[in-house]
């Protein structure tokens, strides 16, 4: 009987504890909270006509302002997150995916649940979707092992593409 007392006082002070104890916790961590982002980087070219038909990218020029999207579909398929970004003035993207949340750990992942497509290119002389590294049908993700931090950001990078459009017409190459 007394034993059984003494787990019924145990219980309840451990009940009345573990209140405290979380609410401890939830302060100490919202006062040093860091934010953590996801991050799409890749580059965008026009392929130069020598290229024409095959993903070689010699000779390509970065394009500035060309927009690629970032598609990410849950585990059931549906898109859970969508935007268009556009590239820096060298060709490059760097998207940060503020929004994206992932609803089942492993099947939500980046690394399987996004792909990162064209959208447009600013260049009329070189306009011309390619499906260099998949450009059209979805690059998947790639993970580098890279992470940016900084004292209240941390940003986990993942790699697409490079992606390239190409110009509408390219002269026939000289048989000789």
């Amino acid at each position: 009987m007394a034993s059984s007392q003494l787990v019924l006082i145990f219980s309840l002070l451990l009940a009345l504890a573990f209140p405290l104890i979380t609410a401890y916790d939830n302060v100490r961590t919202k006062s040093v909270e860091k934010t953590a982002q996801l991050v799409v980087e890749g580059m965008v070219y026009c392929q130069s006509c020598d290229n024409y038909g095959s993903w070689s990218l010699s000779g390509a020029k970065p394009i500035a302002a060309a927009k690629v999207s970032v598609i990410c579909k849950n585990y059931m398929k549906r898109v859970s997150f969508y935007k268009a970004f556009k590239t820096d003035e060298n060709g490059y993207l760097f998207a940060q995916l503020d929004g994206f949340k992932m609803g089942h750990s492993y099947l939500d992942h980046p690394l399987h649940s996004c792909r990162v497509k064209l959208v447009d290119s600013p260049l009329e002389n070189c306009d011309v979707f390619t499906n260099v590294n998949y450009g059209i049908t979805g690059a998947r993700l790639r993970f580098l092992d890279k992470t940016l931090r900084r004292s209240n950001y941390e940003a986990v990078i993942y790699a697409a593409g490079p992606f390239a459009f190409r110009p509408a017409y390219c002269p026939p190459k000289p048989e000789y």
